[in-house]
Protein backbone atom coordinates (compact mmCIF):
# COMPACT_ATOMS: atom_id res chain seq x y z
CA UNK A 1 0.00 0.00 0.00
CA UNK A 2 3.05 2.40 1.28
CA UNK A 3 4.40 1.77 -2.69
CA UNK A 4 1.02 2.27 -4.31
CA UNK A 5 1.10 5.96 -1.93
CA UNK A 6 4.46 6.92 -3.34
CA UNK A 7 3.79 5.87 -7.15
CA UNK A 8 0.28 8.06 -6.38
CA UNK A 9 2.08 11.02 -4.80
CA UNK A 10 4.41 10.82 -7.85
CA UNK A 11 2.44 10.90 -10.39
CA UNK A 12 0.53 14.38 -8.92
CA UNK A 13 1.89 17.78 -9.71
CA UNK A 14 4.00 19.59 -7.62
CA UNK A 15 3.36 23.68 -6.04
CA UNK A 16 6.97 24.22 -8.44
CA UNK A 17 4.58 22.67 -11.25
CA UNK A 18 1.86 24.55 -11.18
CA UNK A 19 3.76 27.43 -10.32
CA UNK A 20 5.70 26.97 -13.62
CA UNK A 21 2.24 26.22 -16.29
CA UNK A 22 1.23 29.36 -14.58
CA UNK A 23 4.07 31.72 -15.52
CA UNK A 24 4.29 30.28 -18.83
CA UNK A 25 0.80 30.50 -19.69
CA UNK A 26 1.00 34.51 -18.63
CA UNK A 27 4.03 34.75 -20.58
CA UNK A 28 2.32 33.07 -23.57
CA UNK A 29 -1.03 35.14 -22.96
CA UNK A 30 0.71 38.85 -23.03
CA UNK A 31 3.71 37.79 -25.41
CA UNK A 32 2.21 36.38 -28.11
CA UNK A 33 0.34 39.51 -28.88
CA UNK A 34 3.29 40.81 -30.67
CA UNK A 35 2.73 38.21 -33.19
CA UNK A 36 -0.09 39.13 -33.31
CA UNK A 37 -0.07 42.38 -33.95
CA UNK A 38 2.76 41.50 -36.69
CA UNK A 39 0.37 39.04 -38.34
CA UNK A 40 -2.32 42.08 -38.46
CA UNK A 41 -0.39 45.18 -39.34
CA UNK A 42 2.79 43.73 -40.87
CA UNK A 43 1.57 43.42 -44.65
CA UNK A 44 0.01 46.95 -44.14
CA UNK A 45 3.35 48.38 -43.23
CA UNK A 46 4.97 46.24 -46.20
CA UNK A 47 2.57 48.00 -48.72
CA UNK A 48 3.27 51.06 -47.80
CA UNK A 49 7.44 50.98 -47.43
CA UNK A 50 7.75 48.23 -50.15
CA UNK A 51 8.67 49.68 -53.68
CA UNK A 52 6.84 47.17 -55.14
CA UNK A 53 3.24 45.74 -53.51
CA UNK A 54 3.72 42.13 -54.19
CA UNK A 55 6.11 42.23 -51.51
CA UNK A 56 4.01 43.61 -49.06
CA UNK A 57 3.75 40.26 -47.40
CA UNK A 58 7.26 39.53 -46.80
CA UNK A 59 7.38 40.76 -43.20
CA UNK A 60 5.24 38.00 -42.14
CA UNK A 61 7.96 35.43 -44.12
CA UNK A 62 10.94 36.88 -42.82
CA UNK A 63 9.67 36.28 -39.12
CA UNK A 64 8.58 32.46 -40.25
CA UNK A 65 11.52 32.08 -41.68
CA UNK A 66 13.91 33.26 -38.67
CA UNK A 67 11.37 31.59 -36.48
CA UNK A 68 12.16 28.28 -37.85
CA UNK A 69 16.76 28.99 -38.48
CA UNK A 70 16.59 29.69 -34.92
CA UNK A 71 14.46 26.48 -33.83
CA UNK A 72 18.00 24.37 -33.25
CA UNK A 73 20.30 27.15 -31.90
CA UNK A 74 17.45 28.42 -29.07
CA UNK A 75 16.70 24.76 -28.53
CA UNK A 76 20.53 24.54 -27.48
CA UNK A 77 20.52 27.62 -26.02
CA UNK A 78 18.16 27.41 -23.68
CA UNK A 79 19.73 23.81 -22.89
CA UNK A 80 22.81 25.63 -21.81
CA UNK A 81 21.71 28.49 -19.92
CA UNK A 82 18.59 27.41 -18.65
CA UNK A 83 14.73 27.81 -19.32
CA UNK A 84 15.02 31.38 -17.51
CA UNK A 85 17.15 33.18 -18.58
CA UNK A 86 16.68 32.11 -21.95
CA UNK A 87 12.79 33.11 -22.45
CA UNK A 88 14.54 36.52 -21.05
CA UNK A 89 16.51 36.82 -24.27
CA UNK A 90 14.17 35.96 -26.26
CA UNK A 91 12.03 38.85 -24.78
CA UNK A 92 14.86 41.02 -25.89
CA UNK A 93 14.68 40.22 -29.59
CA UNK A 94 11.06 41.00 -29.32
CA UNK A 95 11.72 44.35 -27.86
CA UNK A 96 14.48 45.27 -30.04
CA UNK A 97 11.64 43.89 -33.03
CA UNK A 98 9.78 46.54 -31.99
CA UNK A 99 11.21 49.37 -31.60
CA UNK A 100 13.47 48.61 -34.81
CA UNK A 101 10.30 48.14 -36.42
CA UNK A 102 9.13 52.07 -34.95
CA UNK A 103 11.99 53.23 -36.14
CA UNK A 104 11.95 51.69 -39.45
CA UNK A 105 8.30 53.20 -40.24
CA UNK A 106 9.69 56.67 -38.89
CA UNK A 107 12.41 56.68 -41.43
CA UNK A 108 10.83 54.99 -44.54
CA UNK A 109 13.06 51.76 -44.57
CA UNK A 110 11.79 48.58 -45.53
CA UNK A 111 15.22 47.13 -45.17
CA UNK A 112 14.96 47.42 -41.41
CA UNK A 113 11.74 46.61 -41.35
CA UNK A 114 12.46 43.60 -42.30
CA UNK A 115 15.04 43.22 -39.97
CA UNK A 116 13.04 44.38 -37.06
CA UNK A 117 10.28 41.35 -38.06
CA UNK A 118 13.13 38.94 -38.17
CA UNK A 119 13.85 39.92 -34.86
CA UNK A 120 10.30 39.09 -33.77
CA UNK A 121 11.01 35.98 -35.59
CA UNK A 122 13.77 35.09 -33.31
CA UNK A 123 11.43 35.82 -30.17
CA UNK A 124 9.11 33.52 -31.35
CA UNK A 125 11.31 30.48 -31.50
CA UNK A 126 11.74 31.09 -28.18
CA UNK A 127 8.33 31.06 -27.26
CA UNK A 128 8.02 28.14 -29.08
CA UNK A 129 9.48 25.96 -26.42
CA UNK A 130 7.47 27.42 -23.46
CA UNK A 131 4.93 24.50 -24.49
CA UNK A 132 8.06 22.02 -23.56
CA UNK A 133 8.75 24.20 -21.00
CA UNK A 134 5.70 23.61 -19.11
CA UNK A 135 6.20 19.62 -19.11
CA UNK A 136 9.92 19.87 -17.55
CA UNK A 137 8.67 19.62 -13.82
CA UNK A 138 5.73 17.93 -14.14
CA UNK A 139 4.85 14.12 -13.78
CA UNK A 140 4.08 11.94 -17.13
CA UNK A 141 0.20 11.73 -16.15
CA UNK A 142 -0.02 15.93 -16.07
CA UNK A 143 2.34 16.52 -18.92
CA UNK A 144 -0.48 16.64 -21.66
CA UNK A 145 -2.44 19.37 -19.63
CA UNK A 146 0.80 21.18 -18.55
CA UNK A 147 1.20 21.65 -22.48
CA UNK A 148 -2.43 22.37 -23.41
CA UNK A 149 -3.13 24.86 -20.53
CA UNK A 150 0.50 26.55 -21.53
CA UNK A 151 -1.01 26.99 -25.74
CA UNK A 152 -3.74 28.14 -24.30
CA UNK A 153 -2.51 31.56 -23.43
CA UNK A 154 -2.74 32.39 -27.32
CA UNK A 155 -6.28 32.58 -27.02
CA UNK A 156 -5.84 35.71 -24.53
CA UNK A 157 -3.37 37.05 -26.83
CA UNK A 158 -6.21 36.90 -29.90
CA UNK A 159 -7.77 39.46 -27.63
CA UNK A 160 -4.70 41.80 -26.52
CA UNK A 161 -2.91 41.83 -29.37
CA UNK A 162 -5.19 43.20 -31.49
CA UNK A 163 -6.38 46.05 -28.38
CA UNK A 164 -2.73 47.00 -27.76
CA UNK A 165 -2.37 47.48 -31.54
CA UNK A 166 -5.49 49.24 -32.24
CA UNK A 167 -5.04 51.51 -28.83
CA UNK A 168 -1.01 52.32 -30.23
CA UNK A 169 -0.85 52.63 -34.19
CA UNK A 170 -1.14 55.92 -34.49
CA UNK A 171 0.42 57.30 -31.23
CA UNK A 172 3.26 58.09 -33.04
CA UNK A 173 1.50 60.18 -35.80
CA UNK A 174 2.18 61.30 -38.82
CA UNK A 175 3.54 57.98 -38.83
CA UNK A 176 0.86 55.21 -39.58
CA UNK A 177 1.23 52.09 -37.37
CA UNK A 178 4.53 53.25 -36.04
CA UNK A 179 2.91 53.21 -32.40
CA UNK A 180 1.85 49.86 -32.90
CA UNK A 181 5.45 48.33 -32.89
CA UNK A 182 6.52 50.55 -30.28
CA UNK A 183 3.41 49.13 -28.16
CA UNK A 184 5.62 45.85 -28.80
CA UNK A 185 8.64 47.13 -26.46
CA UNK A 186 6.08 47.74 -23.45
CA UNK A 187 4.51 44.15 -24.23
CA UNK A 188 8.02 42.30 -24.07
CA UNK A 189 8.88 44.34 -20.91
CA UNK A 190 5.75 43.88 -19.00
CA UNK A 191 5.63 39.90 -20.59
CA UNK A 192 9.11 39.13 -19.45
CA UNK A 193 8.17 39.76 -15.54
CA UNK A 194 5.62 36.47 -15.38
CA UNK A 195 9.34 34.85 -16.55
CA UNK A 196 11.08 35.51 -13.42
CA UNK A 197 8.72 33.38 -11.46
CA UNK A 198 9.69 30.50 -13.57
CA UNK A 199 11.79 27.54 -11.14
CA UNK A 200 12.70 25.31 -14.13
CA UNK A 201 16.21 23.48 -13.10
CA UNK A 202 18.82 22.89 -15.96
CA UNK A 203 19.54 19.51 -16.71
CA UNK A 204 22.51 18.16 -14.91
CA UNK A 205 25.74 18.47 -16.77
CA UNK A 206 27.72 15.05 -17.61
CA UNK A 207 30.65 14.08 -16.15
CA UNK A 208 33.63 14.41 -18.00
CA UNK A 209 34.23 11.48 -20.36
CA UNK A 210 30.10 10.44 -19.70
CA UNK A 211 27.75 10.87 -22.52
CA UNK A 212 24.79 13.22 -22.25
CA UNK A 213 22.08 11.17 -23.53
CA UNK A 214 21.68 9.87 -26.92
CA UNK A 215 22.83 11.40 -30.39
CA UNK A 216 20.46 12.63 -32.46
CA UNK A 217 20.33 10.02 -34.80
CA UNK A 218 20.01 7.37 -32.27
CA UNK A 219 17.01 9.69 -30.52
CA UNK A 220 15.36 9.52 -34.28
CA UNK A 221 15.23 5.82 -34.56
CA UNK A 222 12.87 5.67 -31.95
CA UNK A 223 9.23 5.14 -33.38
CA UNK A 224 7.31 7.45 -31.38
CA UNK A 225 9.88 10.05 -31.97
CA UNK A 226 9.11 9.92 -35.77
CA UNK A 227 5.71 10.13 -35.70
CA UNK A 228 5.18 12.84 -33.11
CA UNK A 229 7.51 14.84 -35.31
CA UNK A 230 5.56 13.81 -38.61
CA UNK A 231 2.11 14.74 -36.89
CA UNK A 232 3.19 18.03 -35.33
CA UNK A 233 4.17 19.12 -39.01
CA UNK A 234 1.43 17.63 -40.51
CA UNK A 235 -1.04 19.83 -38.31
CA UNK A 236 0.56 22.51 -37.77
CA UNK A 237 1.41 22.58 -41.79
CA UNK A 238 -1.82 22.53 -42.84
CA UNK A 239 -3.47 24.86 -40.18
CA UNK A 240 -0.94 27.61 -42.02
CA UNK A 241 -1.75 26.27 -45.67
CA UNK A 242 -5.76 27.11 -45.22
CA UNK A 243 -5.37 29.52 -42.71
CA UNK A 244 -3.03 31.76 -45.06
CA UNK A 245 -5.83 31.65 -48.28
CA UNK A 246 -8.95 31.86 -46.30
CA UNK A 247 -9.19 35.44 -46.02
CA UNK A 248 -8.02 36.00 -49.59
CA UNK A 249 -10.84 32.93 -50.31
CA UNK A 250 -13.46 35.16 -48.05
CA UNK A 251 -12.81 38.24 -49.46
CA UNK A 252 -12.57 36.71 -53.25
CA UNK A 253 -16.10 35.12 -53.19
CA UNK A 254 -17.43 38.48 -52.29
CA UNK A 255 -18.30 38.34 -48.79
CA UNK A 256 -16.65 40.99 -47.62
CA UNK A 257 -13.27 42.15 -45.29
CA UNK A 258 -15.80 42.12 -42.38
CA UNK A 259 -16.59 38.64 -43.18
CA UNK A 260 -13.19 37.89 -43.49
CA UNK A 261 -11.76 39.02 -40.20
CA UNK A 262 -15.10 37.37 -38.73
CA UNK A 263 -13.88 34.52 -39.95
CA UNK A 264 -10.33 34.24 -39.08
CA UNK A 265 -11.41 35.49 -35.76
CA UNK A 266 -13.51 32.45 -34.93
CA UNK A 267 -10.60 30.26 -36.59
CA UNK A 268 -7.96 31.58 -34.04
CA UNK A 269 -11.49 30.86 -30.97
CA UNK A 270 -11.22 27.46 -32.32
CA UNK A 271 -7.23 27.27 -32.32
CA UNK A 272 -6.87 27.88 -28.62
CA UNK A 273 -10.04 27.63 -26.78
CA UNK A 274 -9.99 24.29 -26.76
CA UNK A 275 -6.71 24.04 -24.98
CA UNK A 276 -8.66 24.10 -21.55
CA UNK A 277 -9.64 20.39 -21.94
CA UNK A 278 -7.59 18.88 -24.48
CA UNK A 279 -4.69 17.79 -21.58
CA UNK A 280 -7.48 15.93 -20.30
CA UNK A 281 -8.79 13.64 -23.14
CA UNK A 282 -5.44 13.03 -24.18
CA UNK A 283 -4.70 11.43 -20.22
CA UNK A 284 -8.43 9.53 -20.65
CA UNK A 285 -8.03 8.35 -24.05
CA UNK A 286 -4.49 8.76 -25.25
CA UNK A 287 -2.01 10.16 -27.58
CA UNK A 288 -2.85 8.87 -30.72
CA UNK A 289 -6.51 8.62 -30.49
CA UNK A 290 -6.70 12.64 -29.80
CA UNK A 291 -3.73 13.18 -32.82
CA UNK A 292 -6.14 10.95 -34.40
CA UNK A 293 -9.06 12.99 -33.81
CA UNK A 294 -7.00 16.09 -34.75
CA UNK A 295 -6.32 14.66 -38.11
CA UNK A 296 -9.92 13.62 -38.88
CA UNK A 297 -10.97 17.21 -38.18
CA UNK A 298 -8.31 18.62 -40.66
CA UNK A 299 -9.39 16.54 -43.43
CA UNK A 300 -12.94 17.78 -42.52
CA UNK A 301 -12.13 20.94 -42.85
CA UNK A 302 -10.86 20.30 -46.63
CA UNK A 303 -14.65 18.53 -47.27
CA UNK A 304 -16.44 21.59 -46.29
CA UNK A 305 -14.11 23.98 -47.74
CA UNK A 306 -14.57 22.41 -51.06
CA UNK A 307 -18.37 21.79 -51.23
CA UNK A 308 -19.13 25.43 -51.57
CA UNK A 309 -17.69 28.84 -50.84
CA UNK A 310 -21.34 30.18 -48.66
CA UNK A 311 -20.07 32.48 -45.79
CA UNK A 312 -21.55 28.91 -43.05
CA UNK A 313 -18.92 26.87 -44.83
CA UNK A 314 -16.18 29.22 -44.48
CA UNK A 315 -16.87 29.20 -40.83
CA UNK A 316 -17.41 25.64 -40.00
CA UNK A 317 -14.04 24.48 -42.21
CA UNK A 318 -11.67 27.36 -40.09
CA UNK A 319 -13.37 25.91 -36.98
CA UNK A 320 -12.38 22.53 -38.13
CA UNK A 321 -8.72 23.30 -38.74
CA UNK A 322 -8.54 25.72 -35.56
CA UNK A 323 -9.49 22.16 -33.63
CA UNK A 324 -7.56 19.79 -35.20
CA UNK A 325 -4.81 21.74 -35.15
CA UNK A 326 -5.09 22.06 -31.64
CA UNK A 327 -5.79 18.31 -31.37
CA UNK A 328 -3.02 17.28 -33.83
CA UNK A 329 -0.37 19.28 -32.59
CA UNK A 330 -0.92 19.21 -28.61
CA UNK A 331 -0.93 15.87 -28.95
CA UNK A 332 1.81 15.75 -30.98
CA UNK A 333 4.13 18.06 -28.37
CA UNK A 334 2.91 15.96 -25.47
CA UNK A 335 3.74 12.51 -27.02
CA UNK A 336 7.00 13.70 -28.21
CA UNK A 337 7.71 14.50 -24.62
CA UNK A 338 7.58 11.10 -23.29
CA UNK A 339 10.04 9.55 -25.41
CA UNK A 340 13.14 10.98 -24.86
CA UNK A 341 15.35 11.90 -21.77
CA UNK A 342 15.07 15.63 -20.09
CA UNK A 343 19.17 15.88 -21.06
CA UNK A 344 18.22 15.03 -24.76
CA UNK A 345 15.42 18.00 -24.67
CA UNK A 346 18.03 20.31 -26.24
CA UNK A 347 18.44 18.22 -29.19
CA UNK A 348 15.27 16.30 -30.40
CA UNK A 349 13.11 19.37 -28.95
CA UNK A 350 15.21 21.75 -31.47
CA UNK A 351 15.71 19.12 -34.90
CA UNK A 352 11.14 19.04 -34.00
CA UNK A 353 10.59 22.43 -34.06
CA UNK A 354 12.98 22.79 -37.23
CA UNK A 355 11.02 20.13 -38.80
CA UNK A 356 7.71 22.06 -37.64
CA UNK A 357 8.37 25.48 -38.78
CA UNK A 358 10.32 24.77 -41.90
CA UNK A 359 6.78 23.08 -42.98
CA UNK A 360 4.78 25.80 -41.86
CA UNK A 361 7.20 28.11 -43.59
CA UNK A 362 6.53 26.47 -47.68
CA UNK A 363 2.93 26.01 -46.27
CA UNK A 364 2.55 29.60 -46.08
CA UNK A 365 4.82 30.94 -49.09
CA UNK A 366 3.17 28.26 -50.82
CA UNK A 367 -0.65 29.45 -50.17
CA UNK A 368 -0.41 32.49 -51.74
CA UNK A 369 0.55 30.59 -55.17
CA UNK A 370 -2.21 27.98 -54.56
CA UNK A 371 -4.67 30.41 -54.04
CA UNK A 372 -3.93 32.68 -57.01
CA UNK A 373 -2.84 30.20 -59.13
CA UNK A 374 -5.59 27.28 -58.97
CA UNK A 375 -7.91 28.46 -56.42
CA UNK A 376 -9.48 27.79 -53.17
CA UNK A 377 -10.59 24.19 -53.49
CA UNK A 378 -7.04 23.22 -54.95
CA UNK A 379 -5.62 24.74 -51.36
CA UNK A 380 -7.59 22.23 -49.57
CA UNK A 381 -6.95 19.43 -51.98
CA UNK A 382 -2.91 20.21 -50.95
CA UNK A 383 -3.89 18.43 -47.52
CA UNK A 384 -4.89 15.31 -48.87
CA UNK A 385 -0.91 13.39 -49.25
CA UNK A 386 -0.20 14.91 -45.79
CA UNK A 387 -3.20 14.10 -43.75
CA UNK A 388 -2.77 10.52 -45.53
CA UNK A 389 0.94 9.81 -44.70
CA UNK A 390 0.59 10.77 -41.08
CA UNK A 391 -2.42 8.98 -41.27
CA UNK A 392 -0.65 5.66 -42.25
CA UNK A 393 1.83 6.45 -40.03
CA UNK A 394 -0.08 6.93 -36.78
CA UNK A 395 -1.85 3.55 -37.44
CA UNK A 396 1.54 1.97 -38.02
CA UNK A 397 2.72 2.91 -34.26
CA UNK A 398 -0.38 2.04 -32.91
CA UNK A 399 -0.25 -1.52 -34.47
CA UNK A 400 3.57 -1.76 -33.51
CA UNK A 401 3.62 0.13 -30.87
CA UNK A 402 0.83 -0.90 -28.64
CA UNK A 403 2.35 0.35 -25.45
CA UNK A 404 2.93 3.92 -27.53
CA UNK A 405 -0.72 3.47 -28.65
CA UNK A 406 -2.18 3.65 -24.70
CA UNK A 407 0.30 5.89 -23.27
CA UNK A 408 -1.42 9.48 -21.81
CA UNK A 409 -4.66 6.93 -21.37
CA UNK A 410 -5.61 6.74 -18.07
CA UNK A 411 -5.17 2.83 -17.25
Amino acid sequence: MAAIDETSAAERPTAQTYRNVAALFSAQALLSGQIVINMTFGPLVGLTLASDPSWATAPISVMVLANMICAAPVSALLARVGRRPGFLIGALFGAAGGALGAYAIVIGSFALFLAATACLGVYQAHQNFFRFAATDTSPDSFKPTAVSLVLGGGLVAAFIGPAVGSEFRDALDPYPLAGAYAAIVGINLIGAIPLLALDIPRPPRPKPGQRAGRPLREILRDPVIRVAILCGMVSYGLMSLVMTAASIAVVGCGHGEAAASAVIGAHVFAMFAPSFFTGMLIKRFGHNVIIAIGLALLAGCGLVAISGVELEKFFIALVLLGVGWNFGFIGATSLLTTAHAPEERGRIQGFNDLCVFGLVAMASLSSGKLMHGLGWEAVNYAMVPFLCVAAAALIWLTLTNPRAARHGATR
